[in-house]
């Protein structure tokens, strides 16, 4: 390693990715520097990926790592510097030419043909053909499904299902299968587990851990600091487009990793302090739709309440209900002790309510509309006048939230789809914040953005908890739940199975609640 300044069980067959045994694969990145439109992206890089080895990739959006994967991948040319791959250097002008070199980048939305089957997907430009040019599927699926046992996940995927019908860690299996059918020695996760359920993470970490030690060079790049220390060796840090250096995971911890990527200490990121809440403001009496059955809670103003809960304990589902997404059988919603009478979103909108959704991109942005456009959208009916949109008035609205909330953009007319993940949750919030909601749901508000956006984020729900916004937030990450919560309602299959104080809750504690269920089953099978 060069430095410039500062489960589950495994009993898969081991993975064969190339006939060169006993050498050890070594990439290096030596001098990179890449320049856009006179902006430094990356300056002076030199860093070592080792052959049978973990190195995560860490750092703020805007850090440089995404540049540094493409530049790695053949997608840019660097201005300055070279590659070196078991110590021969590289011209690497497209990503055929990484492949070719045995490099393969697994991309955060992997790309699948939607209308051919599994086995085609994986081997995409390399079909067996017969005599006649036509498809040899005989040959083909003998070969994926050869692959799929020898990587041990002949049950997790058929070969003849459609690419439209994978799940998000399927269509990932599909790209990293493409890159071990090849004589791959470096491959690159770009963000693998976003879309991931916890079983589907475990299921790939094992690949991952499988990888490592067939002698392969895994880089990882994520922003959760769990998964880093799960799996990696080595965890290299950029900022600002250079690197900050390198650390061995074992001798490091998790501050020191962020003081790395911001340059500050953040120890307290995670706490707010507990205030004084006002009157209820969200109510919610019995509630019960397709998904979620008799939910009762309350919110008051001033307060920050989370929903926790394992992937699929149906907390998206239950906001959804909340502001009018989705359909309510049974029950009351009340703001400030008015019925609300949810049939379409903007009920929920006229009633007080605002709702920043887990799926930003595909449910929150117009991507293609600028900063200005998003961040108003929810308050051009109080901009109108004569039924025209005072641009004067929207115009001044967006700064102000755009300063306020520290929204990094050149200006307000920049696409939101050109932001950073941080950038593009903060503007969701901005329109919020300027429609002056009662109660606001944040649905996984931090998912994918960098850690010095996440503690913006932090600070920004806790402003609003002061200025007496009631704040429900659905969060997978305890740490996260733990910190900012005033209380913690937790959830199972649809149903409510505990609440804690701040005072009282833990790990240990909302973990016990949100398998409560399985736990109880399993007592009582143990005692029949």
């Amino acid at each position: 390693m060069t430095e410039r300044d500062e489960g589950i069980e495994d009993t898969a067959p081991a993975v064969t990715p190339s006939d060169d045994k006993g050498l050890v694969t070594e990439l290096r990145v030596a001098g990179i520097s890449k320049r856009f439109a006179g902006v430094r992206a990356l300056n002076d890089v030199t860093l070592d990926f080792a052959g049978g080895a973990v190195t995560a990739l860490m750092g703020e959006n805007g850090a440089g790592k995404s540049t540094l994967i493409k530049i790695i991948n053949g997608d840019y040319l660097p201005d300055e510097g070279e590659i070196i791959l078991d110590g021969e250097p590289l011209n690497l002008h497209s990503p055929a030419d990484a492949r070719h070199a045995g490099i393969r980048v697994i991309p955060q939305e992997p790309e699948i043909v939607p209308h051919v089957s599994v086995a085609e997907n994986v081997y995409l430009g390399t079909l067996p053909r017969r005599a006649g040019r036509a498809l040899d599927r005989a040959t083909l699926n003998r070969r994926v499904r050869a692959d799929l046992e020898r990587l041990g996940f002949e049950r997790v995927i058929d070969p003849d299902t459609l690419g439209s019908r994978l799940t998000p860690a399927q269509r990932q299996l599909v790209e990293i299968l493409r890159a071990l059918t090849t004589d791959a020695k470096v491959i690159a996760f770009d963000e693998p587990t976003s879309s991931l359920s916890e079983h589907e993470v475990e299921a790939l970490f094992a690949l991952i851990r499988r990888l490592r030690e067939d002698g392969l060079a895994v880089i990882y790049v994520s922003h959760r600091m769990q998964e880093i220390f799960q799996l990696a060796d080595h965890i290299a840090v950029l900022r600002d487009g250079g690197l900050v250096g390198v650390r061995e995971a074992a001798e490091t911890d998790e501050n020191e990793i962020v003081r790395m990527m911001v340059g500050r200490d953040l120890s307290a990121m995670f706490s707010r302090e507990h205030s004084a809440t006002g009157d209820v403001v969200l109510e919610v009496d019995n509630l019960t739709s397709d998904d979620v059955q008799d939910i009762s809670l309350t919110v008051h103003a001033g307060e920050v309440v989370a929903l926790a809960g394992l992937v699929g304990a149906g907390r998206s589902e239950l906001a959804g209900a909340l502001v009018g997404d989705l359909p309510i059988r049974s029950g009351e919603v009340r703001v400030e002790g008015r019925r609300v009478r949810l049939r379409q979103p903007g009920d929920a909108v006229r009633a007080g309510m605002g709702y920043a959704p887990e799926e930003r991109k595909a449910q929150a942005l117009l991507l293609e509309r600028s900063v200005r456009d998003n961040t108003s959208l929810v308050v051009l009916d109080r901009l109108r006048r004569f039924r025209f949109v005072r641009r004067a008035e929207e115009r001044r609205l967006t700064r102000e939230y755009v300063d306020r909330l520290n929204v990094r953009t050149p200006d307000i007319e920049h696409e939101v789809r050109k932001l950073s993940g941080g950038n593009q949750q903060k503007v969701v919030l901005a329109r919020w914040l300027a429609r002056k909601p009662k109660v606001l749901i944040l649905d996984e508000p931090t998912r994918g953005i960098d850690v010095g956006a996440k503690a913006e984020i932090y600070h920004l729900i806790d402003d609003l908890a002061r200025s007496g916004v009631a704040v429900l937030v659905i969060s997978s990450e305890l740490p996260e739940v733990l910190g900012l919560a005033d209380r913690i309602i937790v959830m199972q299959n649809g149903r409510i199975t505990g609440e804690l104080d701040r005072a009282d809750a833990s790990e240990e504690a909302i973990l016990g609640l949100a398998m409560a269920e399985d736990l109880t089953t399993s007592l009582s099978e143990g005692q029949q």
